[in-house]
């Protein structure tokens, strides 16, 4: 699984959209710097995601969505590729049992999947919208979340990378 984590908010995020001659689309903007986290972990080959949503970004919460992911697969072993934010490194991390993390290089995000999962998560779920309250975005999110983690097709296309389809993730 490849893991990241990701913020959303009141801020608007402006994408192109489709508007009829002669209208011209007009997107509200919201300045407000209110944030949710989310953590997520993606399986590649399954095309399977794992989330969850919290108001922090720190080693507990990590803690506690490794843990998550550990209990929803736990009959095998886990092998999480993770970034080298603070929170992955914390000699206070408490990695389960059934998994091992590993490191990307730094500065280099191109090489995490999951990236692409929040990217179309953003798309397709948030585009031009302004949200009068962090409830809203929570919505947004519960509601967005579970569609695109039933969408294993759509998680394959967008992660399983030539590079990680020839993987040899085989225990010997």
């Amino acid at each position: 699984m490849f893991q990241d984590e990701a913020r959303f908010g009141r801020m608007v995020r402006i994408r192109r959209c489709w508007a009829q001659r002669p209208d011209r689309p007009t997107v509200c903007n919201g300045y407000e710097r209110e944030f949710l986290y989310v953590y997520g972990a993606v399986s590649p080959l399954q095309g399977e995601l794992d989330w969850m949503i919290t108001h922090q970004m720190n080693t507990q919460r990590m803690s506690e969505f490794l843990a998550q992911v550990s209990a929803a697969h736990r009959h095998g072993y886990t092998i999480m590729v993770v970034d080298g934010a603070s929170s992955h490194v914390s000699k206070d991390l408490v990695v389960p049992e059934n998994m091992r993390l590993i490191r990307l290089p730094p500065y280099a995000p191109e090489l995490n999947p999951q990236e692409h999962v929040w990217d179309e998560l953003r798309e397709k779920e948030f585009p031009n919208r302004v949200y009068a309250d962090l409830h809203s975005v929570r919505d947004q999110l519960e509601a967005g979340l579970p569609r695109l983690a039933s969408s294993h097709e759509t998680l394959r296309s967008i992660t399983a990378w030539p590079w990680i389809n020839r993987l040899n993730l085989n225990a010997h």
